[in-house]
């Protein structure tokens, strides 16, 4: 829903772009996954994810469930420059406001899907709209499946170097089409 800065868009970014990463597994379980060592931690666990965040000079990761009654809705993804664990009076207010966020992420995706004009900004992607849309037109321009055509978005923004929603983006502005790239 959104991002303190930067370099924490840059992380939910790769996340969702690679399908890897705490996130997932945060997802998974319901339990937080705390990586107090990212460089010794995330390499082994999420390979391709652990190499693009070690380039962003993020020393660990916090990642907690935004839980509303038995569903995980969401997760937030806390980050620090160095290498570290959280007190654990740390971890336990970040579970708090993870807890209190849950009903207003909720609350404000439900707003955010009923806008039909939403311009989702870097920090605040809103539900990635432009993303879903992107995928549907890669889908008829190669005349295949849903998910191969979020595939290849996904792999043209990793080759390019470039953010999925900058791809996206470029795909619904029609700057970019699939037909144009050999396989």
């Amino acid at each position: 829903m959104c991002a303190s800065d930067d370099t924490a868009a840059r992380i939910d970014e790769l996340q969702f772009a690679l399908g890897e990463g705490p996130r997932w597994e945060v997802v998974r379980t319901g339990r937080a996954t705390i990586i107090p060592n990212l460089l010794e931690d995330s390499n082994a666990r999420w390979p391709i994810f652990g190499e693009a965040v070690s380039r962003l000079g993020v020393g660990a990761l916090f990642v907690f469930p935004l839980i509303l009654g038995a569903a995980v809705v969401g997760v937030a993804d806390m980050y620090r420059h160095t290498a570290g664990n959280f007190t654990s009076a740390q971890t336990e207010t970040a579970r708090t406001l993870a807890a209190v966020a849950a009903a207003q992420a909720v609350m404000r995706a439900t707003v955010a899907a009923g806008r039909e004009w939403a311009m989702p900004t870097a920090i605040a992607p809103e539900m990635r709209r432009e993303v879903q849309q992107a995928t549907g037109m890669i889908l008829v321009q190669l005349n295949t499946t849903a998910t191969e055509a979020l595939i290849r978005l996904k792999s043209h923004a990793f080759t390019a170097n470039q953010t999925l929603e900058e791809v996206a983006r470029n795909v619904v502005t029609r700057q970019l089409d699939f037909r144009d790239i050999p396989e």
